[in-house]
């Protein structure tokens, strides 16, 4: 199936939804630094929020996509995207508030929208057959990519142009024009029986390596995003470069995800499609680290971007395949909470080791975090496949059983008779 074939009714009114209901998510860490820079301590408040937004979706994301009721889903998107809106158009109205009133209504902008990303994914393959899973997933990878790389630009423009509560505003509205979007969709999608919440939750866990794996590739684009500009000012370079550095990884991206869409089928497995992209990017990602020109930091950036987004379709069609139709939605927020964990847990390290070692070495130790993570979901991809091999493997029908059984019966009697004789 080609991308033309994706052009119908549906998935375009999911495209405009998912525009007015994601530019938010990628908009809300930069724009919570620029609403309170100006304050004292600004930029520490600024992470702060920005820390409340990202663990109001950790959290959330599981719990709130658990809940998700596949055929009925429209109510819970519209809760979850109103009260995103609700938790940003407050910041944007009251910027001058406590900071602990800020922190609360950032981890609201976080938290309620958190399972809106696995329940739009489980509806955007619904809309479309189910050989053009891929290239529908392909083209959401562009649309997402498109949008984090429009974010920074946007945000910054809002904010120092016109007024830092402004990108907050926004957000708000946009979330509630996606509120108004859903109404142009299928209220849910169709599932096959719906186990219940016991075996969801041993299935969630069982793809446990996929997880890791996702929360693996995230590591990286952290590194990428929080500790370029420190590392150019390592270099000698100019730190405006930062920008459109990171604007080449998000296009690289981009056109990764469209060229991984253009064939059905890849070589290899795709749990061995994932793991060899995640060490490619970290190869790439290593390589910014070391590279002395910006020239260099460029290509290996963008050669990284092209790998990233086929490394992310193929973990999210590798988890597709590994759960069960009514665990999907679930098991999509669970991935979204566990690449944002990863993410932020890269930061984290990023921002200790800054403080102690050149950002060079810092990149390079962020890099051996993310090696271990691979390490540690390979091997519990190895198990899986092991499992599924066991398990595809025919067992005898009762019947056939029961004829063994009477011939090794009938066996045995007539060596008793022998003996006797």
């Amino acid at each position: 199936m080609s991308y033309r074939e994706l052009a119908t009714r549906p998935v375009l009114a999911w495209s405009a939804v998912t525009v007015a209901g994601r530019l938010p998510v990628a908009m809300a860490p930069l724009a919570l630094v620029f609403l309170v820079r100006e304050r004292p301590g600004g930029y520490s408040l600024g992470a702060v929020l920005a820390a409340a937004y990202v663990i109001g979706e950790i959290v959330a994301a599981p719990v709130l996509g658990l809940r998700l009721n596949a055929e009925r889903a429209r109510p819970q998107l519209v809760a979850g995207l109103a009260v995103g809106a609700a938790g940003f158009a407050g910041l944007g109205l009251v910027p001058g508030a406590h900071p602990v009133v800020l922190a609360a209504l950032a981890l609201l902008g976080g938290a309620g929208p958190a399972a809106v990303p696995g329940g739009l994914r489980a509806l955007l393959t619904s809309l479309v057959p189910e050989r053009a899973v891929t290239q529908a997933m392909s083209m959401e990878s562009v649309l997402t990519f498109g949008i984090w790389a429009a974010a920074p630009a946007l945000v910054t423009g809002l904010a120092l142009g016109v007024d830092p509560a402004v990108p907050l505003l926004l957000m708000g509205a946009l979330m509630g024009l996606s509120v108004a979007g859903l109404w142009a969709l299928p209220p849910g999608w169709q599932q096959a029986a719906k186990g219940d919440g016991a075996s969801t939750r041993r299935a969630l866990l069982r793809a446990w390596p996929v997880y890791v794996l996702g929360a693996a590739g995230l590591t990286l684009l952290a590194l990428a995003e929080l500790i370029l500009p420190a590392l150019l000012e390592q270099r000698g370079i100019g730190i405006g470069w930062a920008g459109l550095l990171l604007a080449g990884f998000s296009i690289g991206s981009a056109v990764g995800a469209f060229a991984y869409g253009l064939r059905a089928g890849w070589p290899g497995t795709l749990t061995v499609q994932s793991l060899v992209l995640v060490l490619a990017v970290a190869s790439g990602v290593a390589l910014v680290a070391v590279l002395p020109s910006a020239a260099g930091m460029a290509v290996a950036l963008v050669a990284a971007g092209l790998l990233q987004a086929p490394a992310s379709l193929a973990r999210n069609l590798a988890l597709r395949e590994l759960l069960p139709p009514s665990a999907l939605a679930a098991g999509y927020s669970v991935m979204y909470a566990a690449v944002g964990a990863g993410y932020a847990a890269s930061g984290t390290l990023a921002g200790g080791l800054l403080k102690v070692v050149a950002p060079s070495t810092a990149i390079l130790w962020g890099v051996g975090l993310t090696g271990l993570l691979i390490l540690i979901g390979a091997a519990g991809e190895r198990r899986l496949v092991r499992e599924r091999e066991d398990g595809d493997r025919p067992r005898p029908r009762p019947q056939e059983e029961a004829s063994e059984v009477s011939e090794v019966s009938e066996a045995a009697d007539a060596a008793v008779r022998n003996v006797r004789r």
